[in-house]
């Protein structure tokens, strides 16, 4: 009973440590540090914006009117739209536009983002790569905030924030910005520690001399980021750097998204081992780790500790009774959301348990699919009205 009772703790501890403990950790550590840690000057090099697209006719022509608008030296900025098999008049919608500093480059046979990030980045000769997804709109001077950070030669890449603007529109929305708007809290305090743990497809930037090909399974705002990392630089977030899109709006939607990054995910840090090395890359080693390994694996140490806690319950251990009653809980709670017909207009006493059970479970299926050596290479939009196939 000693060994179940030790594992039992350990599986309970480990997600409060992960969701509390971690960041509470990165506060009391960056506590009275400045909010910039870096040089960061006003400057404008020459930038390529990478919009990747896969039938994004809904948006694309929004995005480019946007990005031909950005408050940025028109010479200094060529934008190229990659797409990836896109068979709903995309590409149309692109050539549309006479503008000479949109490119539009074709990937044929659908081989996914990563694999058309490859192909646009053959053709990048500016100093700094901005990367963007096609529905995410860009704050007028995005791109000015995210560049001045890479004055500083230390700086390899910049994460902007990526802001949604649907965040109080139903259930879906609320738990998912309330969830971002506690990862952004994260990725600030990361940056002022070492370096924000990843980076965001809607709205990061490289320096362009740092790219390296990526493998097709590889989701390429996360190795791209530890590649950079560990060749000696770091990454920082700047909440100034704005880009506003909206969520998946849908909870279905919005945990298969989760199991996605997850199962590509695990394989990418799996390829750049070295960032959890600590005699490599330092302090940030305990970051991604944190941030990433562990709060992958929760699921299985959720599981661990409910089956623990129910055996000793079963003992009579009070504090373990107590703990099983809150879990069976959560479950009933999670099923009333589970069986209802509007997700979207749960209240937030089953949405939440809703949204924390499914984005696990779901994990987990992620988890054990890479472990099948399975990797998503390429998905349709999560986007509320489109056909999923």
């Amino acid at each position: 009973m000693t060994f179940v009772l030790v594992i039992t703790v350990i599986s309970l501890l480990v997600p409060v440590y992960v969701y509390i403990g971690y960041p509470a950790l990165l506060w009391i550590l960056t506590r009275g540090k400045s909010g910039v840690t870096h040089i960061r000057e006003d400057r404008f090099p020459s930038v390529a914006l990478v919009i990747s697209c896969y039938n994004e006719a809904d948006v694309i022509r929004e995005k480019l009117q946007n990005a031909l608008e950005l408050d940025y030296p028109e010479e200094l900025l060529r934008i190229i739209v990659v797409s990836d098999g896109s068979d709903d008049g995309t590409d149309e919608l692109v050539r549309e536009f006479t503008d000479t500093r949109i490119t539009l480059i074709r990937q044929e046979g659908r081989l996914g983002k990563t694999m058309g990030l490859n192909l646009a980045m053959e053709q990048v000769t500016e100093n700094v790569t901005v990367f963007s997804d096609a529905n995410a709109i860009y704050a007028p001077d995005a791109i000015a905030k995210l560049v001045r950070n890479l004055a500083d030669p230390s700086v390899g890449y910049v994460v902007g924030a990526a802001l949604y603007t649907d965040g109080s529109s139903g259930a879906s929305a609320q738990n998912e910005n309330l969830y971002w708007r506690y990862e952004l809290a994260i990725k600030s305090m990361e940056s002022r520690l070492h370096s924000v743990v990843g980076g965001d497809g809607a709205i990061y930037a490289i320096q362009t001399k740092l790219w390296e090909p990526l493998q097709q399974q590889d989701i390429n705002d996360f190795v791209n980021p530890l590649q950079i990392v560990a060749k000696g630089y770091r990454g920082v977030f700047d909440a100034e750097a704005k880009c506003f899109e909206e969520t998946a709006g849908d909870f279905d939607r919005e945990v298969a998204r989760k199991e996605r990054i997850v199962n590509r995910s695990i394989r990418g840090l799996m390829r750049v081992k070295a960032t959890m090395n600590p005699l490599r890359s330092g302090i940030f080693s305990w970051q991604v780790i944190s941030h990433k390994l562990f709060r992958w694996f929760i699921p299985l140490f959720l599981f661990l500790g409910a089956l623990g806690s129910a055996l000793l319950a079963i003992q009579g251990v009070w504090l373990f009774q107590l703990i099983t009653f809150g879990v069976l809980a959560l479950l009933l709670l999670a099923m009333a959301g589970h069986i209802s017909k509007d997700k979207n207009a749960l209240p937030v006493l089953a949405s939440v348990p809703y949204y924390f059970v499914m984005v696990n479970l779901y994990s987990l299926k992620g988890i054990i699919r890479a472990m099948r050596g399975e990797t998503q290479v390429a998905w349709d939009s999560v986007r509320q009205g489109r056909e999923q196939r």
